[in-house]
């Protein structure tokens, strides 16, 4: 029998600690490739749906231009991950974030930089 999914503060609160054991495991210090990997493995156990390499297009004046730009992870349609292994996250990271979520249908978002100490410390979570 399927289990059913929780709404989206349950659903972030279990990505999240899906990805702190990946974390837990690996440590910092990484590709964000590998991070990527291994967070999409701990997804597929847990049976959340999710797409990688999400295309997000750009809609201007009525046209829709193909911007090459891609969410790292969409899970179950609603909630956007983008991935991280940088010393420091920047505003503009976060920034990013917020306009993947505009370009996309996904109105919750988790920027996730793995090369922390502890990963609470690289865990932003965003709402529109």
């Amino acid at each position: 029998m399927p289990h059913e999914l929780p709404p989206n503060g349950d659903l972030t609160y279990r990505i999240i600690g899906l990805a702190m054991r990946v974390h837990s495991r690996l440590g910092p210090g990484l590709l964000e490739s590998v991070y990527h990997h291994c967070l999409c493995h701990e997804l597929s156990r847990a049976d959340i749906p999710f797409n990688q390499q999400v295309r997000l297009p750009i809609h201007y004046d009525n046209i829709e231009i193909e911007s090459g730009y891609r969410a790292d992870i969409v899970v179950r349609g609603e909630v956007i991950l983008e991935l991280k292994a940088v010393e420091l996250v920047s505003p503009l990271h976060e920034a990013q974030l917020l306009t993947y979520m505009r370009l996309s249908s996904c109105r919750v978002g988790l920027l996730i930089n793995f090369n922390t100490v502890s990963l609470t410390d690289g865990i932003r979570r965003r709402v529109l």
